[in-house]
């Protein structure tokens, strides 16, 4: 059962069709030109049976919380041998400092979308707060962040951007997914969805009180690809990224 996610309410794209699709664990929002949702039900059960077949044969890739090597498991497979949608999440969990399920979500984001954008000019995938982006336009993400005052008040606007990217958070306080801090929200903006769902695990594991958040920042500014961070703690925030900027939304 998935609860109700109202937020998806709040980010509604001027010109898309938007539909919901639901395939075991997997409940995506997508965004696009028309109504993909045969096609995207295909991706979505393309990417779980190539998640799945992995995990049957190296079941530590479910459970580690920490990096994996790229030839894990002894299994001596190079890393051209690995599928694609595995390899990007050993990388991202690599880069990280996180197990690789870490970048779960963002990567089934991330491969459904590119699979959609045969069929669509444009195309917003929305994994529980993981989300996949190509438009033609600026776009505002709404920062859901539990009881924090900047909670559904203001949103990270991202220009128009050439090609695809990632706008992940991770939340100590909301949600199912496992986090050792105390964050609010951490965001993370790259052009690899599955490297900000990772570096946004690892980012928000870093906060236990308002005084990690510059540090948090200054660690994530670090890793190749993150191209902003944005981090809430009750009525504390820090923003940091050329690309994108923090916005008050309208009541």
């Amino acid at each position: 059962m998935f609860e109700n996610r109202t937020y998806r309410q709040q980010h509604r794209k001027k010109g898309l069709v938007s539909f919901d699709i639901t395939v075991k664990e997997t409940n995506l929002n997508i965004q696009a030109d028309t109504n993909l949702s045969r096609a995207a039900i295909r991706a979505v059960l393309d990417c779980r049976n190539t998640l799945e077949t992995y995990i049957g044969l190296h079941p530590d890739f479910a459970t580690a919380m920490t990096p994996l090597p790229i030839a894990a498991n002894g299994s001596g497979l190079v890393p051209e041998m690995i599928p694609e949608l595995i390899r990007d999440m050993l990388m991202a969990a690599q880069l990280a400092k996180v197990g690789p399920m870490a970048a779960v979500a963002g990567t089934m984001a991330q491969y459904t979308g590119h699979l959609l954008l045969d069929r669509t000019r444009q195309v917003i995938v929305e994994n529980g707060g993981d989300i996949f982006v190509k438009s033609d336009t600026k776009t505002c993400f709404t920062i859901f962040a539990g009881d924090s005052p900047f909670s559904m008040t203001c949103g990270i606007e991202i220009a128009r951007q050439e090609k695809p990217y990632g706008i992940c958070t991770s939340s100590g306080t909301l949600g199912h997914s496992k986090s050792y801090g105390k964050a609010d929200a951490a965001m993370v903006f790259s052009d690899s969805c599955a490297l900000a769902d990772a570096v946004a695990t690892s980012v928000g594991n870093r906060i236990r009180t308002a005084k990690d958040i510059q540090p948090a920042i200054d660690w994530g500014k670090t890793i190749d690809g993150i191209r902003g961070i944005v981090i809430i703690i009750a009525d504390k925030i820090g923003v940091w990224g050329e690309d994108l900027k923090l916005v008050r939304l309208e009541s």
